[in-house]
């Protein structure tokens, strides 16, 4: 039992033992973090003696709270830490900033020159900097770093930071979420701002009504390049005081129109208050470009700050906005603006150290934040007028389809009642054709049978005249009777019905008839009165030829000349000259007369070699 209870102890104290190892060697392996170095200004490029002057200070040394009356020039600082003895892992030191650049030393031998500010260069560091400690040089327990803080540009303030130092593991690891968000994420959001504005400022110039979308395209595009300055550290001298124009201007100018943005997305249409911001706004690149580089301290703490206050009028417009309309979506914007209103807030104590002591374990780092807040609240525009396009897009899409059925319906009533009005013009044309054609046999057949009934009764009518009346009166209802013949008879076919007709009496007369009709394979069909007119002129032409041209033959042609349709009517008489005038004169007049109603004319041209009867009509005109 007793050896039992050695054992156990003795495995206890196994245990204890190596639990004090670990520790010990976790502890050999904590980072460290000075809170205390000396410094001593100096501008020369090597660590001065350790017998001279040196000051005491706490890290971080911001001199615009430590030494607010000294001018910043290049300093030296000097912070000890341990080294635990048997320790293999490498070493590293990691500055969180060190915005001017400058040179760090170990134990009097230098290890790293970081650029500082020079004649050809201007330098400006966002990303953090870790500097890796050679084992050679680490002695075990006390260690001296130098490091020299380079002259800060005149107006600015020099800062040094809190540094860590220990295992470069661990460190790298810091180094790393340091370098992604101080310096990738601004690479990442420049880019993305310049694209997407570029998209966007597309749609406003597609369509300028939508405002919305080109305040939005601008802002994202100033952001994009204020956000340049987290990734373009070193510029050329010459070119500084325009990057700093430029840099300082698009920070105005963002905070301006997405002032301009807010108010109008809440419905808030003031036109002065616009115009008075775009005057301020033109203050800071004015003063700048007046006083040149020398203005910017004061432009960075005076006209900077005066946009605090507007940033201030985005959110309590935001609020009211979401007061107003009380839903998820308004609520988006005025979260995001608050929390971009609060990291603008922040840079600017840290930038011109005015943070309180209870906030400053967070600032001690000197992290800016307005380049994350200001994504947010682009990003919850963004959705809002996302979602707005889309909101549009399905109104036009429901629009279109309403459109598109109500054009339909309308279609159909227009074809019906183009087939309703079809129907009546047709009627009409019919009414009107047979109108006509009663005129003509009430003019035509009905005064013949009338004059030849007063004659007979009267006895004043030999039989041979009565005969020859009735004659004609058949010839006049068998005229009318063809032009009423259905229109699948076209008007060739009514014409070789009127021209057989004629044969016998011609022939009876001793005049041999010959025709011809010249005219293409298609139906030629002709309205009612057109083929009317056209057999009565074709009528006195030949009763012409029977009664006064003592003609032997007689030839009747039908043809097509430059879309008019002609109707020719030739004989081998003694011609015009010969004709009675009285009688050929009322019967070329009566000829004209149908013709002009068809908007043709009738030529005659008569000689030695007999007479020619000429008419000619459009043919669009007389077309059924």
């Amino acid at each position: 039992m007793r050896d039992s209870r050695r054992a156990w102890q003795g495995w206890l104290a196994v245990l204890l033992l190596a639990c004090g190892l670990a520790a010990s060697g976790l502890a050999r392996a904590a980072v460290q973090e000075p809170a205390n170095a000396h410094l001593r200004t100096d501008a020369s490029r090597t660590p001065p003696d350790a017998s001279a002057a040196w000051q005491a200070v706490q890290l971080p040394d911001l001199w615009r709270k430590s030494r607010p009356q000294a001018v910043p020039a290049a300093t030296w600082y000097r912070i000890r830490f341990d080294h635990p003895a048997g320790e293999t892992q490498p070493w590293a030191v990691l500055f969180p900033y060190l915005y001017d650049g400058g040179q760090v030393w170990l134990n009097g031998a230098l290890l790293a020159s970081i650029p500082e500010n020079s004649a050809e260069f201007r330098v400006r560091w966002a990303r953090p900097h870790m500097v890796s400690l050679p084992p050679a040089l680490l002695r075990s327990g006390d260690n001296e770093l130098q490091v020299r803080a380079a002259t800060p540009p005149e107006g600015s303030s020099l800062r040094f930071p809190r540094m860590r130092i220990g295992p470069q593991p661990e460190l790298a690891r810091l180094h790393d979420k340091l370098f992604f968000w101080a310096s990738v994420t601004p690479q990442i959001t420049a880019m993305v701002c310049l694209l997407v504005s570029l998209s966007v400022l597309y749609i406003w110039w597609r369509q300028r009504t939508e405002v919305m979308y080109g305040l939005f395209g601008l802002a994202v595009a100033l952001w994009g390049i204020r956000t340049l300055t987290f990734v373009v550290e070193v510029v050329p001298a010459s070119a500084w005081p325009l990057w700093r124009l430029l840099i300082h201007s698009a920070t105005g100018g963002f905070i301006v129109v997405m002032a301009a943005l807010a108010w109008r997305h809440a419905g808030i249409r003031k036109p002065w208050f616009e115009r008075a911001l775009f005057g301020y706004w033109l203050i800071g690149p004015l003063w700048m470009l007046a006083q040149g580089a020398s203005a910017e301290p004061l432009v960075n703490r005076y006209w900077i700050g005066g946009f605090l206050p507007i940033g201030a009028t985005i959110v309590a417009v935001s609020v009211w906005s979401l007061v107003r309309r009380r839903t998820l979506e308004s609520a988006a914007l005025p979260v995001t603006m608050a929390i971009a209103a609060l990291a603008g807030m922040h840079d600017y104590m840290i930038k011109w150290e005015l943070d309180p002591a209870w906030l400053s374990a967070w600032t001690v780092y000197r992290f800016n934040l307005l380049h994350l807040g200001a994504d947010l609240v682009l990003l919850a525009m963004g959705g809002l007028l996302t979602k707005r396009f889309i909101v549009t897009l399905r109104s036009l899409e429901n629009l279109n389809q309403t459109l598109e059925a109500r054009v339909a319906d309308r279609e159909k009533e227009l074809a019906a009642n183009y087939v309703r009005v079809f129907a009546l013009e047709r009627e009409n044309a019919a009414a009107q054709e047979r109108q006509r054609i009663m005129r003509e046999i009430h003019d035509g057949l009905g005064s013949r049978l009338f004059v030849a009934l007063s004659r007979v009764e009267r006895q004043e009518m030999p039989p041979g005249e009565i005969a020859d009346a009735l004659r004609g009166c058949i010839s006049e209802m068998r005229l009318a009777l063809d032009t009423l013949a259905p229109q699948e008879q076209d008007f060739r076919a009514t014409l070789g019905n009127f021209l057989f007709r004629w044969r016998a009496q011609l022939l009876a007369c001793g005049i041999r008839p010959t025709w011809d009709i010249a005219v293409p394979d298609e139906a030629l069909q002709l309205s009612p009165h057109a083929s009317l007119q056209l057999l009565r002129v074709a009528q006195e032409a030949l009763t012409n030829v029977v009664k006064h041209a003592g003609a032997s033959s007689v030839d009747i042609q039908l043809r097509l000349a430059g879309g008019r349709l002609e109707l020719e009517v030739r004989d081998d008489g003694i011609g015009s000259a010969s004709v009675s005038p009285e009688s050929s004169g009322r019967g070329l007049t009566n000829m004209r007369v149908r013709a002009g109603q068809l908007g043709g004319s009738v030529d005659v041209h008569g000689g030695s070699g007999g007479t020619r009867v000429t008419v000619q009509v459009p043919l669009e005109a007389v077309c059924a």
